[in-house]
């Protein structure tokens, strides 16, 4: 039995939708895969009720009724680390990075595309069973990160990150001092392999660098190494 096999038949997907037709197809053909599938088609509904699906992972749609999918991706997020998948308008960039930014693990753009989605559903639970417990402090100079509360403080203020931001930052400080390529960090926050196109890293590094006073022309904290990757400075961190 293979790996995806095993994911596809324990893992439970709340999935919220409104448009009751594609709900339909996508219950039918995640359930012939054999996953178990809850639905509901109200974002109010999900943001009240999603506990009771005791779901792996949801897949939630923008345009909702009662609450739209960004406000419902926040709320849950900040509840729990439950792996979310949005699914956005075809070629809308701007949803796609504010699905990131709201806590969402990854995104899928419309049309669903059967192969596509199951491709992306296995990836996000993979990563979710090889999470291990890590060391839950990293701290640097007046910058502290705890994992365990996804907080970062620079010189004792908090600095607020979505769920997606933390991530990459927490990455990137766990290998301090050390060149990570776009592919290794990108590899690391979606589950795929980059395809030389998407800029989502590089707009997610300079929101970081905004958030942590770091310059955007001459950054001295995270910085861009020409033609290798990115560098996460652990002695730049002695001022706020």
């Amino acid at each position: 039995m293979s790996a995806d096999t095993l994911l596809e038949q324990t893992a439970t997907v709340l999935l919220v939708e409104d448009d009751l037709a594609l709900a339909a197809w996508i219950s039918d053909f995640l359930c012939s895969r054999g996953f178990r599938v809850e639905h509901f088609s109200r974002g109010d509904q999900a943001a009240m009720q999603w506990q009771q699906a005791a779901a792996d992972l949801i897949l939630l749609d923008l345009m909702l009724p009662g609450k739209n999918g960004l406000e419902v991706c926040k709320l849950i997020r900040q509840q729990s680390d439950i792996p979310i998948l949005i699914l956005t308008a075809q070629g809308e960039e701007l949803d796609e990075v504010l699905a990131l930014e709201s806590g969402a693990n990854d995104y899928l753009v419309k049309p669903v595309r059967p192969r596509a989605l199951l491709a992306r559903l296995n990836s996000i639970l993979r990563r979710q069973q090889k999470t291990q417990p890590q060391q839950p402090l990293l701290q640097f100079d007046q910058l502290l990160l705890d994992l365990s509360s996804h907080r970062v403080c620079l010189a004792d203020t908090e600095i607020p990150l979505s769920a997606t931001e933390f991530k990459l930052l927490w990455y990137l400080a766990s290998h301090a001092g050390t060149v990570l390529s776009r592919q290794q960090v990108f590899l690391e926050m979606t589950g795929r392999d980059y395809d030389g196109l998407d800029r989502r890293i590089d707009m997610l590094i300079s929101v970081l660098r905004r958030k942590l006073n770091d310059s955007s022309s001459q950054p001295q904290r995270i910085k861009t190494i020409w033609g290798k990757g990115y560098l996460f400075v652990a002695d730049a961190w002695q001022q706020a």
